[in-house]
């Protein structure tokens, strides 16, 4: 019992700091009515220069079909290790998909943006479908996508 207390303790001083400084983000996306397969969707960070920080969430049910989502296999080369946990099924015409993560405080009112780029197969791959302001004014405005994406908002 003597052991027990000073473990708790260290544990909860190293977890507590990590916990306070990330937000949590849902990410709702509604597709449109394309007719055709499944999307893929990859959602990933930039910051204001455009450079890719680190990946969200991607819904893809095979990782052979990954390159196809263009500007977010460009910066990770399909890395497994950039999407562990982080993942789920693809996405069908009309569908939408809600999913949460967490993003650090300090990445909120930086600067930086939320990207998701789509693919279909036998259909076109659209890089950036959606970019958006990572910060308090764009969280909860929906916006149009380029492609298949027919609205997306997130929250805080």
């Amino acid at each position: 019992m003597k052991l027990m207390t000073p473990i708790l303790a260290a544990t909860t001083a190293l977890t507590a700091p990590a916990i306070a400084n990330a937000a949590e983000i849902t990410l709702d996306t509604q597709l449109q009515n394309y007719g055709g397969e499944r999307a893929y969707l990859a959602y990933y960070l930039t910051d204001a220069d455009g450079t890719y920080v680190r990946h969200l969430w991607i819904a893809s049910g095979k990782s052979r079909w990954w390159q196809h989502l263009r500007n977010w296999y460009a910066a990770t080369d399909g890395a497994a290790s950039e999407i562990a946990g982080l993942s789920g099924a693809s996405v069908g015409s009309g569908r939408s998909l809600k999913v949460t993560v967490e993003v650090e405080d300090a990445l909120i009112n930086a600067g930086y943006q939320i990207h998701v780029d789509t693919a279909v197969e036998h259909m076109a791959d659209v890089a950036d479908d959606v970019v958006v302001p990572l910060d308090q004014a764009s969280a909860g405005q929906t916006v149009s996508g380029r492609g298949f994406i027919a609205s997306f908002t997130f929250d805080m």
